[in-house]
């Protein structure tokens, strides 16, 4: 075990968020088609990413499947921005959890104050954010090594209320896919399963499938 006073863990983190892999800056875009499976349902349609990170959906004519299969392209898409660790966290400081066979557990002060994060061979493996006034807590159980920076793979994410860290939704468990496309060789999101079980504990399914992948 390492002495605590060695462990520079905003150092640390800092290797890890840039290890994350992120579009280049003359990323103009792409696009495909896009289907979702729900409820043995398939809806197919069309889709374009602008050079702005914005999904436009067509040919699909319910507006709840638009939303459904757009929010999971933004997600994506803030994902793989490429912002600054300077720009992002230089009002943070990062103090030392607890060192572990699990990763390096650190809490935040400063700007993002009581975020948490845990870092293992150089990838961000958990975190633990408040955003929108609840708490966002993911666990990463797989990485894609495109080469050029990690992707989560494999994932669970849920809700939690920022005082008591009860549930405040069910636990999401993802599976992701990807796929290099364009002489920029830029990898983007292939298909996204997404496991969750309803109050009657039923297994939940939505599949996402992005086909026909060039970019614009």
């Amino acid at each position: 075990m390492e002495n605590t006073k060695e462990i520079d863990c905003k150092e640390i983190f800092r290797k890890a968020y840039e290890n994350r892999y992120t579009w280049n800056k003359d990323f103009n875009g792409y696009k495909g088609k896009c289907g979702l499976l729900i409820n043995n349902n398939f809806h197919e349609g069309k889709f374009q990413i602008s050079k702005d990170f914005k999904p436009n959906i067509k040919n699909i004519d319910e507006e709840k499947i638009v939303k459904i299969i757009a929010s999971q392209l933004f997600e994506v898409c803030i994902h793989r921005v490429k912002r600054e660790f300077k720009s992002v966290h230089s009002e943070n400081c990062f103090k030392l959890l607890k060192n572990s066979e699990s990763g390096i557990d650190m809490i935040v002060s400063g700007k993002n104050e009581g975020d948490k994060y845990r870092v293992k061979d150089n990838c961000i493996g958990m975190v633990f954010r408040k955003i929108h006034g609840v708490i966002v807590e993911i666990f990463v159980k797989e990485f894609f090594d495109t080469g050029d920076g990690y992707l989560s793979k494999k994932y669970n994410s849920q809700q939690l209320d920022p005082i008591s860290l009860l549930p405040k939704s069910q636990k999401f468990e993802y599976e992701d896919n990807f796929k290099k496309i364009s002489s920029n060789e830029i990898w983007v999101l292939e298909s996204r399963t997404i496991k969750s079980f309803n109050k009657k504990n039923e297994e939940i399914i939505n599949k996402f499938i992005f086909s026909d992948l060039s970019e614009i």
